[in-house]
């Protein structure tokens, strides 16, 4: 890793050295695993792995949070939420991750502090300051540490270092719970989050790597997959045509009418997929 991140770095594990013992909010997405690998680093068994559970993360995440866990010797907890339950949940207004939040961190830290650790840290990054995020407000209520974010640690850097560790999360594609497939006021239920998480899954079982399925009504809309094709800018600037009505660069006809017949034959095998798993399929 170059120096900046380094120094970046030796910062960070600084910081959870003054702060244990420390309860790491632990959701086996990018952030979360270095800082929890970085605290099991520095403090050893002073550490303690806090997983929510809950209907807007997959069940995916909370297996490869218990493995990796396991894997490092690191203890684990894990506290059942109820998010439809928290009120104003449901109905999705714009502070929903603010409600969320307070009442997820609310449940971890005094889950934690029944274990015996009374600080807790979270693993947002310096780049989510350019994001609106109301639930950086609840955590800054509640006097949640954010050592990343403290550090100076980006997003990019994370990965970086991420990957210098040999952690398998430093090329894990960046995850945000199910509830913010769902456009400000758009009714959130059981059965819409299990419809968006099985489109997912089925997705990333088919082989892609960045994606969101996004729900508008009684539609899901793909969106961001196209990292699959990074070779293939033809067939992106198609793909982009004919789902998002885009307006596509100039191709050449030949390289058009392969791409188009590339991206057809992706739709019909997607399509197919979808009706064996009972899932609407956002495009006919």
């Amino acid at each position: 890793m170059n120096r900046e991140t380094e120094r970046k770095y030796e910062i960070l594990k600084n910081s959870l050295h003054k702060n244990g013992p420390l309860a790491v909010a632990f959701s086996s997405g990018v952030d979360s695993t270095l800082l929890l690998k970085a605290a099991a680093d520095v403090l050893g068994k002073d550490v303690l792995a806090v997983t929510a559970r809950s209907r807007s993360f997959p069940e995916r995440e909370n297996r490869e949070a218990a493995a990796f866990c396991r894997e490092l010797g690191i203890r684990q907890i894990t506290v059942e939420v109820d998010q439809l339950s928290i009120r104003g949940f449901r109905e999705n207004p714009k502070d929903r991750c603010y409600l969320c939040k307070k009442e997820l961190f609310t449940a971890m830290m005094n889950a934690a502090s029944k274990e015996g650790f009374s600080v807790i840290a979270e693993g947002s990054n310096l780049d989510d300051l350019g994001d609106y995020r109301p639930g950086l407000r609840a955590i800054s209520e509640l006097g949640v540490l954010s050592p990343l974010r403290e550090a100076g640690l980006t997003k990019a850097q994370i990965r970086e270092i991420s990957r210098e560790l040999g952690l398998p999360t430093w090329k894990k594609q960046s995850f945000a719970c199910l509830a913010t497939r769902f456009v400000y006021g758009e009714t959130i239920t059981d059965e819409k989050l299990e419809r968006v998480d099985k489109a997912e899954q089925l997705l990333l079982d088919l082989g892609f790597h960045q994606l969101r399925v996004r729900i508008h009504g009684e539609e899901g809309r793909l969106a961001e997959m196209l990292t699959r094709w990074e070779k293939k800018r033809p067939l992106q600037r198609a793909y982009k045509e004919a789902c998002f009505q885009g307006e596509p660069d100039a191709i050449a006809p030949e390289a058009q009418r392969k791409a188009v017949q590339e991206m057809l034959y992706l739709r019909h095998d997607l399509q197919q997929e979808y009706k064996k798993q009972g899932i609407l399929f956002p495009y006919g």
